[in-house]
């Protein structure tokens, strides 16, 4: 599609929509990539020529849900609404779209802030020509990024994965564990599990899978199956789960993604964007919880 000529058209077309929201038609071609993955998204910021609209899309752009997201949707979705494999289809989607709404309210507000205040800067962009793609310039690119995705993220995974599985198998005394709880990962989610309670979301499992979902998404689900068995949907009430789906879908991207945004705009703007995106998580999870309740 980018190389064809249609996705400059597309940009075009959307950047009257993502004005209102305090983006650049640019930042939808991110957006779009990071349903994909994150990482890769981050780095196609890097065709925003404006500084301020570049650090807004990373910021938001984070918030569409990648693929590694679906199967905590998957795994959810039957502690929300049971075996109903008709209404899961129709509200399955409902959570993904979340992401997409997370990213225009977090548009709105940035722009009031000082940091992100003022118009995005006109939008400026040749329109190629359409014209049919060369193999070889598609596989080249390809190549291409395929190769720069290996470098940058899975080395970052593959680190962060050797650290999960040492915390989860060792305690505080390097002695190896033959039960979970007793491990640091344990012992560092159960100091967390107070944030979390007012989510319905207290048990150091849920913690514990919570933080193993920060090295990768799928994390979570692997995680949540080794510690709950087959009695996850016990452990976890109908507003606990659409809490924590909530959450999940929208509290910070995997440390690859950050690692991601270190090197394209700074320590300090990772660290901003993992605080702000952590922030809109817990608030809209807290009122999800409340919600549902209600009823």
């Amino acid at each position: 599609l980018e190389d064809c000529g249609y996705m400059a058209r597309v940009a075009f077309i959307m950047d009257r929509v993502f004005r209102r929201f305090g983006l650049s038609g640019k930042s939808f071609i991110p957006m779009l990539v990071s349903s994909g993955c994150g990482v890769p998204g981050v780095m196609a910021t890097k065709t925003i020529e404006n500084e301020k609209d570049r650090r807004m899309t990373v910021m938001t752009t984070t918030f569409i849900p990648c693929g590694a997201k679906l199967p905590i949707i998957a795994l959810l979705m039957g502690s929300i609404i049971g075996d109903s494999s008709t209404t899961a289809a129709w509200i399955s989607p409902l959570f993904y779209f979340l992401g997409v709404f997370a990213v225009i309210a977090s548009g709105l507000m940035l722009k009031k802030t000082k940091l992100f205040a003022g118009r995005p800067t006109p939008f400026v962009m040749e329109l190629p020509n359409y014209r049919l793609p060369g193999m070889k310039n598609v596989l080249q690119l390809l190549w291409e990024k395929a190769r720069d995705f290996l470098q940058r993220a899975f080395t970052v995974i593959f680190v962060a994965t050797v650290i999960v599985w040492f915390l989860q198998s060792f305690n505080l005394h390097l002695n190896l564990v033959t039960d979970s709880k007793d491990s640091i990962l344990a012992l560092i989610a159960g100091i967390i599990a107070p944030v979390f309670a007012p989510l319905g979301l207290g048990d150091w499992r849920i913690c514990t899978s919570l933080l193993c979902g920060v090295m990768a998404k799928e994390s979570v689900v692997s995680t949540m199956q080794i510690l709950f068995g087959t009695g996850i949907r016990a452990a976890l009430s109908t507003a606990g789960a659409a809490a924590m789906l909530v959450f999940s879908l929208l509290y910070t991207p995997c440390i690859a993604a950050i690692a991601s945004v270190k090197r394209e705009l700074g320590g300090k703007w990772a660290v901003i964007m993992v605080a702000w995106q952590c922030l809109i998580a817990w608030v809209m999870a807290f009122v999800v919880h409340a919600v549902v309740m209600l009823f």
